[in-house]
């Protein structure tokens, strides 16, 4: 009898999503398949399948331990999310190499079906590093007597998505720096930056509007920038490495002494990135934009705002109800947008509630009897008096006009 051989050994999953990448995320069920191709019969003692996942850090750092002697530190740490295994076909006795519980597959193509489920405990996105990573993979090995195993490993992507429409995520970010320059005995004026962006989250994709006022009463040029860093962190022995990469950056005019510049709103996208990383214990990805002033000759004058890079994308409800308001405010402190000269009187109280609706509102008969029983006293009646007053009379001067806010002086001339 002549054996056959292996061909092919191929895994593939079947994808949840309409791009054919396998993609899942904590308590999904991964499924798939280990596809198998001989030439001949082939006899087979185990088919098996090994899914795991887990993160690992790992670095070296040169130490001196005296006058002539160095050594290498290592510092490496494992984090598992998940270990599964299992048996397609046969047994689990590898070492056992007698003629009995082998299983004959013939020759063609054959197709064995695996399936597990993700732990529903949060897991770390998949993501490649400098000194680390987070990955997530299935392995198949085929045991034959007397011949060495055949392996095979394909990886697949875990998103712990982050949705940006989240209060914490759809705050603005905002911050006001200035910097006196001095040389020697001598000082020239301030460089004062003020930087605003409606929200803290965003997807990968989207591009940031940067609201920015740079003023110059120095004697230098100064060139406004901002840019988008991602850092990544690891932690292991207590010892922590991180790395600092720019993802993204654009520079805005040159700006002379004595000159001030607006940004209404400047555009700077997210290119494809990996979410962020904020529940591993020893992988941790964060991003920031720094906006920020090039000074020649001295230090830059920047603000750091804190991103989140999400996965779930902003709902166009939530973008009237979290960015409306801030854009307003972003508007009138960073736009000077003007409002009207004579604002439109409000209606008349008369026009709102008749005297007829009030009269009969105040009647006790009118109130729900339990909801009346559980309110009685003088609370309640103050409720519902305080309810139908008529609202003080409109003015479109203000009677108590605020005194004490005056122009910000602008630079000197020079």
């Amino acid at each position: 009898m002549v054996l056959g051989k292996v061909k092919s050994l191929t895994i593939s999953f079947d994808c949840l999503n309409d791009s054919n990448v396998p993609v899942y995320s904590s308590g999904d069920t991964v499924s798939g398949r280990v596809n198998l191709e001989v030439t001949g019969e082939i006899r087979v003692k185990s088919l098996k399948i090994h899914a795991r996942g887990h993160a690992k850090v790992r670095w070296t750092e040169s130490r001196n331990a005296g006058s002539n002697t160095a050594y290498t530190q290592n510092y490496t740490e494992e984090v598992e999310y998940f270990n599964h295994k299992d048996i397609l076909i046969g047994h689990e006795r590898d070492d056992d190499n007698s003629e009995e519980g082998f299983n004959t597959i013939h020759s063609g193509r054959h197709e064995y079906a695996f399936s597990f489920e993700l732990p529903q405990t949060p897991l770390a996105t998949s993501f490649e590093g400098r000194h680390g990573s987070v990955r997530y993979w299935v392995k198949a090995e085929l045991h034959r007597p007397w011949l060495l195993p055949v392996k095979l490993k394909k990886e697949f992507t875990v998103f712990e998505h982050i949705d940006i429409n989240t209060p914490s995520l759809l705050s603005p970010q905002a911050g006001t720096k200035d910097k006196t320059l001095c040389c020697w005995f001598c000082a020239s004026g301030p460089i004062s930056l003020s930087a605003k962006i409606e929200r803290k989250g965003y997807t990968p994709g989207e591009s940031i509007q940067i609201f920015a006022e740079i003023e110059n009463c120095s004697s230098r040029m100064v060139v406004p920038k901002a840019a988008i860093y991602q850092t990544q962190a690891f932690y292991a022995k207590g010892k922590m490495k991180e790395v600092k990469q720019l993802v993204a950056n654009l520079r805005g005019e040159s700006l002379s002494s004595g000159k001030t510049d607006t940004w209404n709103g400047k555009l700077l996208k997210i290119p494809p990135v990996s979410p962020s990383i904020l529940d591993c214990s020893i992988i941790r990805v964060e991003y920031s934009l720094m906006v920020y002033v090039d000074i020649p000759g001295a230090m830059d004058l920047f603000l750091n705002l804190p991103l989140v890079i999400g996965t779930i994308p902003l709902h166009p409800f939530g973008s009237r109800t979290s960015s409306v308001s801030s854009q307003c405010s972003m508007n009138m402190n960073w736009l000077g947008l003007s409002l009207p000269e004579r604002p439109e009187a409000p209606p008349s109280y008369a026009e709102v509630v008749t005297e007829e609706q009030r009269r009969n509102n105040l009647a006790p008969g009118n109130a729900c009897d339990g909801f009346e029983r559980a309110l009685q006293g003088p609370l309640f009646a103050y409720i519902q008096e305080f309810r139908f007053l008529p609202p003080p009379l409109y003015s479109e001067i203000d009677p108590n006009p605020d005194q004490s806010s005056e122009d910000r002086p602008s630079c000197p001339s020079r």
